[in-house]
């Protein structure tokens, strides 16, 4: 429940002179957040690199991210959507504008070698005991967004509106947000106007920013298919249907789908990832279970890729000479997460300003390569909230460079060997989202 309106404002009051003390008057917000890199954030970041969590087991990571935000002077409740957190700060009439950052960290042993590597163990869901390691930076996530509260509050006297900070929980199992909203998320605390998120990318090299116009990640869908056969001798194939050959024939036909069936300039992926079948090599079985992922852009997308994985498993049956009640069966995950699409209007208007603040440089455009996916969309979709989603470089120049000659790959995320360089990463984050919120809350 919301504290007084009185009482808040002397809370704030309070805070708001304990973050000035903390932020030197520096001449430019630039100087100012590398000051606060230096004094605070970068303690603050080796301290969540060091101890991830895994998803829904962010408590040490929500605790710790709550107790910087109440002490910069936001109003914090925790526990929504299990581990998650939501920070308010109140200051003025003007629009409700949500930052959400994920905490999630992976099980993975990290082989960075940087000094500060993590070490830390957790019991993971099926009960094994796993390394964790923040794998796709998070850290870098969560630090910021603590830099971007303390100077929202340090400059509350050029801005007006309502911030909501959002400390969100199992990002990686595409479950975290859709928990939050769950928990009610904006029936107890207000429905944002607009919203933002930015990821960390090893791909991008630090101090470049990326805003896409339009899809930001794909859509996907999880969806498996159970093949159904007709078990046999393995000398006698003749007195059986092999469901190991039907679902191969399966595996090969649904490669058509994107080629055949998609517009030629329009993205789509069917990624068949497991294939189980069988108990001994001399058994033909009598059932055979794909596993896919599939990815879009758009609903229409979603829509002709789905349709033609259906059309492709039930005929593959009839040609194999399966009965209707035997043809394979598609069912489609509620795993599912929609298309993160940037608002194209909100996110031309954010892209302008970045450019004049950084450079026209600044904007890194080249075409996505891979059809990830993100949770944030459940926060944006349904109702639609105008939304930009940016990407923030996290790899010096001379490692591309480097790779470029020869060298060392730059890990990708989810590797052992990732790393992000974490002072440019950081602060340009920081500074790209409060130049971001200003624009859209400045009086």
């Amino acid at each position: 429940m919301k504290q007084p309106f009185k009482r808040h404002l002397i809370s704030m009051g309070l805070a708001t002179g304990l973050v000035l003390s903390q932020l030197s008057h520096a001449d430019t917000l630039s100087e100012a957040i590398a000051e606060d890199y230096e004094s605070h954030l970068e303690e603050l970041f080796v301290y969540f690199h060091q101890n991830p969590e895994l998803s829904f087991q962010e408590t040490k990571t929500a605790a710790r991210l709550a107790a910087e935000l109440r002490e910069t002077g936001f109003e914090v409740t925790e526990g929504v959507g299990g581990t998650g957190l939501v920070a308010i700060l109140e200051n003025g009439p003007g629009p409700l504008v949500m930052m959400r950052a994920d905490m999630d960290g992976l099980p993975v042993e990290e082989k960075s070698g940087l000094e500060y590597a993590s070490r830390a163990k957790q019991t993971d869901p099926d009960g094994n005991e796993v390394f964790v390691m923040h794998a796709c930076g998070h850290d870098v996530h969560i630090t910021s967004l603590v830099g971007t509260a303390r100077q929202m509050m340090a400059r509350r006297d050029d801005w007006s509106g309502t911030l909501m900070l959002i400390g969100q929980p199992a990002e990686e199992r595409i479950s975290g947000a859709e928990a939050m909203m769950e928990d009610n998320l904006w029936e107890r605390f207000g429905q944002p106007d607009m919203a933002m998120a930015f990821h960390v990318t090893s791909s991008i090299p630090t101090g470049k920013l990326s805003a896409a116009m339009g899809a930001a990640y794909s859509g996907g869908d999880t969806v498996e298919i159970v093949v159904h056969g007709v078990g046999a001798h393995g000398a006698s194939p003749h007195t059986g249907v092999d469901p190991v050959v039907l679902g191969s024939q399966i595996v090969l036909a649904l490669q058509t789908v994107v080629s055949r069936t998609l517009p030629p300039r329009d993205a789509g992926v069917i990624t068949v990832g497991a294939f189980h079948a069988g108990t001994k090599n001399n058994i033909i079985s009598d059932r055979a279970v794909l596993k896919l992922t599939v990815r879009n852009d758009d609903p229409e997308t979603r829509e002709l890729l789905l349709d033609g994985i259906r059309r492709v498993a039930v005929n593959m049956g009839r040609v194999a000479g399966l009965p209707d009640d035997k043809l394979p069966e598609v069912i489609v995950s509620d795993e599912s997460v929609p298309v993160t699409a940037n608002d194209l209007a909100m996110t031309e208007r954010l892209r302008g300003v970045w450019q004049s603040r950084f450079g026209s440089d600044v904007l890194w455009d080249e075409k996505r390569k891979g059809m990830g996916s993100e949770d944030f969309p459940f926060f944006t979709t349904d109702p639609y909230i105008p939304s930009t989603y940016f990407a923030v470089g996290g790899t010096p120049p001379e490692a591309f460079s480097a790779a470029a000659a020869g060298g060392e790959p730059v890990p990708s995320h989810h590797s052992p060997l990732f790393k992000i360089a974490p002072e440019p990463a950081v602060t340009l984050g920081v500074e790209a989202t409060v130049v971001g919120l200003m624009e859209l809350m400045g009086k």
